[in-house]
This record gives structure tokens, C-alpha cells and sequence, in this order.
């Protein structure tokens, strides 16, 4: 069953309505920065992946109206279902017409598959139910052998391209900070990061390591109360708050130095930012840039690595993460792993602080009995004496 031929359904209009203020915005990595509970989300993304719906379940949207197919039918995307299950009404396919026809902070009415503004009906497409995504993710489960075959060709191709990276690495500038011996935490915001860095902080407040946010990944950090070491990204995603926090920041550049982020950095008033051109995602950077600093273990947080994660981003191909795996090699460990194996120690000083507690909770419950008051005056006698003999051995 293809959504795109999918009638609406008989029903659509009816049903109870939401209301709420309009947020547009064909970005929707852009919209949550903005939207707030009870609005609705008017976006345009193609195939909807996790991350933007956990991000728009997160702001509470009163309703998500699509502009673009939510399920194409290219693979098995479970952004949809994410929403849905949610309880955040999605309303599918509703022309990117909409997206120049509705007024941001307008209010909006939405009612079954229908938006209405001014009582004017704006956009009709179709809600999308448990069902209809089931059937549509059945279709797109068909295709993914396709997929796979042109990933892969994709990917071997920009193989031969970017060969050099493997070979040469790329040619990184001066940092301030210091990397060489040092654990490096990488924190992309993929799928689960927030989970992941959670069962990380074990790791975090024993070992220490260099905090590296990519992008969005350095407000992670921030939210969970860790002021990023290094920014590495081209800053379309990162908060203002990050790129003041005082962090090191390197602006991934094209290949041709051009560098889009760097506005904006420079806008927000940041001192001594650094350009880096480079082929591939800012997260290899990321990475490349540990490794060539000499990290001694590069700890991977919400990376890419399967071929639905790759196509939720949009890529045809992973020739550059591909070939910087194969670059950091043993270096690089999954954050899975790291939680799974590592085990928080307690600290001779904590294991001291421990004992004397438990001697004082000891002294005290004796202190308040009569029995443990009498025991406690012989042992001062005793210590009394033992002390007089020690004496007289030296007198």
C-alpha cells in the first residue's frame, strides 16, 4: 500500500480539533529549536526520521502537519511511528504549498486531516494512523534490497574518490586543546545519545575524558550538565548557549574553504574560532581530529552506523565514515561497549571517608547506652595504660 495513492479517508474531517499557534519551517532541526507545547508544527521532510521525531515529541506539539511524504516508500523510516505512538496527531502529504499559505504565529485549527486558519481550510492531507503507517512500512520493507545495492554502489564509488583520506588523513590546524594520551568522548545527537551518555557518567567522572560535541551533540552535553571541550561542526545545529560556553570552536569548512558557519560564529561575537576544510560528515572530523591529535581512545556517541541511520540522513553513501573507521581503527569504541564493560570503582578516599563513618555511627550508638558507655570507659582506661607503657619504654 503506497501512501501517495492513499485516498483520505472518509472520516477525515471529522473527529475532535486542536488548536494552537502555526511554526513553519521547512527545516524541522530548525522548528523544535522554536516550538513550544501546544503548537502546531508545519514542516516538509521527506521519509521522517527518529531523531526529528523524538525532537518534535519532545517540544509537545498539538499537531505535526507534513508538507512531504512521511513514509516515500524508499525504506522502512520510523519517524512516523514514533509521533503517532506519542499521541501527536500527523497529518501527511499536504503540498508544499502550505508551507508559503500559512502565517508563522497564525492560529491554526487542525481537524481530522484538515488545517484551517481564520475558519478558511489551508491544507488537507491524510492522518496517519498505526494502520496506514503498518501498511506503508510493509511496502518500504520490499524495497530495502534496493536500497542496499545502490547504498553500496554509492558507497564504493566515493571509495575510489576520497581514497586520500585513508592514505593522508587531513591536514589539521593547531588546537589548544590538548589531546595527545587523553580519552576523547565524541557526542553526535543520534539515536540514543541521550540514553548513552546517561550510562556514561561513570566513565565521564572517573576518566575524564575530552568532551567533543558535533553540532546539536554540544547541547547534549549541556543539558546534561557538561560544558563541551570542542565544537566541531558547521554550526547549523548547535545552540547559541554551546557556542559561548567557552568551548574550542572548529567550523567544518567545504573543501574549497568555504565556510557557511562561520557567519554566525562570528556573529555570536566568538573569539579565535578555527576553519577546518574536509571531506565528509563533521562527525568523521570529529574523529579524525582525536585521532590525529594523538586521543588514546575515542569513545563514539549517537554516530552512524547502520544503513536505516545513514538513510534517515539523507545520504546515498558512507564512503567517508567508512574509510575513518578504517583510519582511527582500534582507537574508536562504540558508547554501548564502553558502558557495558565499564565498571565505576570506588576511590581509596572515598573507601577511607566509608570506613571512618561507619567507626563514628559505631562510637555513637554506644555512646548512647549505658552498657556501651561502661564499655567505652574501660577502653579509655586501657588506652590510658597502653599509652603510660609506651611511655616508659622511652623514658
Amino acid at each position: 500500500m503506497s501512501l501517495s495513492n492513499s485516498p483520505v479517508p472518509a472520516a477525515a474531517s471529522e473527529g475532535p480539533s486542536v488548536k494552537g499557534p502555526v511554526r513553519v519551517d521547512a527545516r524541522t532541526k530548525n522548528l523544535t529549536k522554536r516550538l513550544a507545547p501546544g503548537d502546531i508544527a508545519v514542516i516538509n521532510h521527506e521519509d521522517l526520521d527518529q531523531v526529528s521525531a523524538y525532537a518534535l515529541v519532545a517540544c509537545k506539539p498539538a499537531a505535526v502537519i507534513n508538507a512531504a511524504a512521511s513514509i516515500s516508500g524508499a525504506y522502512p523510516n520510523l519517524g512516523p511511528k514514533i509521533l503517532v505512538d506519542a499521541g501527536v496527531p500527523l497529518i501527511d502529504r499536504a503540498g508544499e504549498a502550505l508551507l508559503t499559505q500559512v502565517t508563522e504565529g497564525a492560529t491554526g485549527r487542525v481537524t481530522g486531516s484538515q488545517l484551517f486558519v481564520d475558519d478558511a481550510m489551508v491544507a488537507e492531507g491524510t492522518k496517519l494512523d498505526l494502520a496506514l503507517i503498518e501498511a506503508a512500512m510493509e511496502e518500504a520493507r520490499g524495497n530495502i534490497s534496493e536500497q542496499i545495492e545502490a547504498f553500496s554502489r554509492n558507497t564504493m564509488q566515493y571509495v575510489r574518490e576520497e581514497r586520500d583520506l585513508l592514505l593522508d588523513g587531513i591536514p589539521l590546524p593547531p588546537i589548544r586543546t590538548d589531546l595527545e594520551g587523553r580519552y576523547v568522548l565524541v557526542v553526535v545527537r543520534g539515536y540514543h545519545y541521550k540514553e548513552d551518555l546517561q550510562t556514561l557518567r561513570p566513565f565521564i567522572r572517573e576518566a575524564r575524558p575530552v568532551l567533543i560535541g558535533v553540532d546539536g551533540g554540544a547541547d547534549a552535553l549541556l543539558e546534561l550538565g557538561y560544558r563541551p571541550d570542542i565544537i566541531v561542526g558547521d554550526m547549523d545545529s548547535v545552540g547559541d548557549a554551546a557556542l559561548k560556553s567557552g568551548a574550542e570552536i572548529i567550523v567544518h569548512a567545504y573543501r574549497d574553504g568555504r565556510a557557511p558557519g562561520m557567519e554566525r560564529v562570528t556573529a555570536l561575537g566568538v573569539q579565535d574560532a578555527i576553519v577546518l576544510p574536509a571531506i565528509g560528515t563533521s562527525e568523521d572530523v570529529a574523529m579524525l581530529l582525536a585521532d590525529g591529535k594523538g586521543a588514546e581512545l575515542i569513545v563514539a556517541v549517537g554516530t552512524h552506523a547502520t544503513l536505516i541511520e545513514f538513510l534517515d540522513k539523507g545520504r546515498q553513501g558512507m564512503a567517508s565514515t567508512f574509510l575513518t573507521r578504517l583510519r582511527v581503527g582500534s582507537k574508536l569504541v562504540d558508547a554501548k561497549g564502553v558502558s557495558l564493560l565499564y565498571r565505576s570503582r570506588i576511590s581509596s578516599g572515598a573507601l577511607t571517608w566509608l570506613v571512618l563513618a561507619g567507626m563514628l555511627a559505631v562510637l555513637a550508638a554506644l555512646a548512647a547506652t549505658p552498657g556501651g558507655r561502661t564499655a567505652m570507659g574501660v577502653l579509655a582506661v586501657r588506652w590510658d595504660d597502653l599509652l603510660a607503657w609506651i611511655g616508659g619504654l622511652f623514658g
